[in-house]
């Protein structure tokens, strides 16, 4: 009888379509709570509270406590959505085989989405602020020339860091020029990511310092740590179709509720 082979062992963990599908649902609970319940909390009269009249917001929060929380606790659930989408995002270009081809498919979606993004939050056409598409657009192409400036190893170490700088600060300055979602805060987190890619315990800890700002964000970086490095299921185009479709449902829902002219929360 010949050697037997053993079976190779599938690894263990969580995949990339696992990942996708975390996000989604922490985005949706997310967009929930913005766009409905934070346009019902406007209409029971958030907006006018006085928070120096102690009775006044204490008899608010207890005629309103159970929407109020409601909203809380659904938009801290949905900080866990974006940096897995980032963490996403470096994968994507580091294993696609056409980068042009995986750019130009985030700033399509980007463009599609913008309308949706508008009037799920802002009850109208308005382009003073971008959807979070155009920040993911924004932090692959700064990638891309971090990974241009790596290839040129003939640079000296100065040359390098300044264009490393220089890159960054472009990033930067376009998100916040364009007023998109995270903006400037959006393209230093995708960074962070990227630069400790090659190892994952270092990449976790930039991750959960780089999203120090938001408190359960460094909570996304739990899934991320057991991250298989396998794609999983097929759901790439049914991941980029379901932020515009989802905004846009929502849309339609405050509106038949009446709300449709309010900006979300």
């Amino acid at each position: 009888m010949g050697t037997q082979i053993p079976a190779k062992k599938e690894r263990s963990g969580i995949s990339g379509s696992t990942l996708k599908i975390i996000a989604i649902v922490t985005m949706l609970i997310d967009h929930i709570g913005a766009s409905v319940l934070g346009r019902l909390l406007q209409t029971h009269g958030i907006n006018e509270l006085n928070v120096a009249d102690i009775s006044a917001l204490t008899q608010w929060m207890a005629d309103n406590s159970v929407l109020f929380w409601s909203y809380t606790i659904m938009r801290m659930i949905g900080r866990v959505a974006f940096p897995i989408f980032c963490f996403l995002l470096i994968q994507g270009f580091l294993h696609t085989h056409d980068v042009k081809k995986y750019a130009a498919r985030l700033f399509a979606f980007a463009l599609i989405s913008e309308l949706p993004f508008d009037l799920a939050f802002k009850g109208k056409i308005d382009f003073s602020y971008q959807n979070v598409f155009f920040t993911l657009f924004i932090g692959l192409m700064t990638m891309i020339a971090f990974r241009w400036i790596e290839e040129h190893t003939d640079w000296s170490g100065w040359q390098r860091v300044i264009l490393y700088i220089a890159a960054l600060v472009c990033g930067i300055v376009v998100a916040e020029l364009l007023q998109t979602d995270y903006a400037g805060k959006g393209v230093v987190c995708i960074m962070a990511l990227y630069i400790f890619r090659k190892t994952k315990v270092q990449q976790i800890i930039a991750g959960c310092v780089a999203f120090c700002w938001e408190l359960t964000a460094p909570i996304a970086f739990l899934p991320i740590a057991f991250y298989n490095g396998k794609r999983g299921l097929k759901i790439k185009y049914f991941f980029y179709a379901f932020y515009p479709v989802h905004l846009l449902i929502l849309y339609l829902v405050v509106c038949l509720m009446g709300m449709g002219n309010m900006p979300a929360m």
